[in-house]
């Protein structure tokens, strides 16, 4: 009996040696990567062409976000008054001295919702790849669906226009060419957190790009790290945030649906 309690004694302070040194190891790993280390260039998504009809008016339940006239729901990630350039009824970034990546953020917090807004690339052919129209949609200020300029523009594909930034590729590229105003309609499922900060579940989005759904139901894997993996840690609600990333994109008609899907009927709830 005394040889047995021993025995189970010794394999599991094994096993907490062994996850603890994979943990430090997981660690140290993380901090020896560099960027290209999360940077895919293949399977390249096909191009596609899609319809005529990109572009939604917003429901009567819509929280308008942005209608051509003010950033009164906007502010910067400060708190300070969002200072990009409002023309004819279009939201352009202000990229003021180039040399800061900076973001802007609703002053109102957001869970589940859908998200609709129309973006456009500058028209700056001579720059390749992720300095060609860059910006991005930040969901709950971690989790980011790219914004860039994805005609004849080859990158990473985890890191061109319609990806889950450095995590999932959209499933086709039915890019406009730059200059022409693009649509994403997104439906975003917020991750949720047990009591001790640990995952719950995790974070799920479908993207629909111009009228194309090239995001599924993806799971999100964690937050947005230009360097490493990404992980999850507990937070509640967050503004939504739109990133400055030294390129002059224009977006219009934004706005948001918050999805109250925990009170939604559903017959399950009478089957047990």
């Amino acid at each position: 009996m005394l040889e047995s309690l021993i025995s189970r004694y010794i394999f599991v302070c094994t096993l907490i040696i062994f996850f603890g040194l994979s943990s430090i190891t997981y660690a140290q790993n993380q901090e020896d990567m560099i960027p290209e280390d999360t940077e895919f260039y293949e399977p390249v998504p096909t191009v596609i062409e899609s319809g005529e009809n990109i572009f939604l008016d917003p429901p009567t339940d819509a929280i308008i976000l942005f209608d051509g006239t003010d950033m009164s729901k906007w502010e910067t990630t400060n708190g300070d008054e969002v200072t990009w350039n409002i023309e004819d009824g279009v939201l352009t970034v202000d990229i003021g001295d180039g040399l800061t990546i900076e973001r802007i953020q609703t002053k109102e917090s957001f869970g589940d919702v859908q998200l609709y807004l129309e973006w456009r690339s500058p028209m700056n052919m001579d720059h390749k790849g992720q300095d060609r129209g860059n910006s991005g949609v930040f969901l709950q200020s971690l989790y980011e669906v790219q914004v860039l300029d994805a005609y004849e523009n080859p990158t990473y594909i985890n890191g061109m226009a319609g990806s889950i930034y450095k995590q999932t590729a959209p499933l086709v590229n039915p890019s406009n060419k730059p200059g022409e105003w693009e649509s994403y309609n997104i439906s975003f499922k917020a991750p949720k957190f047990n009591d001790d900060g640990s995952l719950k579940s995790p974070g799920q989005v479908t993207v629909i790009w111009n009228g194309v759904v090239i995001q599924n139901n993806t799971k999100i894997l964690g937050h947005t790290p230009f360097i490493g993996f990404p992980e999850y840690n507990a937070h509640g609600e967050a503004p939504l945030q739109l990133q400055d990333h030294n390129s002059e994109v224009s977006f219009r008609n934004i706005w948001i649906r918050r999805l109250d899907s925990e009170n939604q009927f559903s017959i399950k709830d009478h089957m047990d």
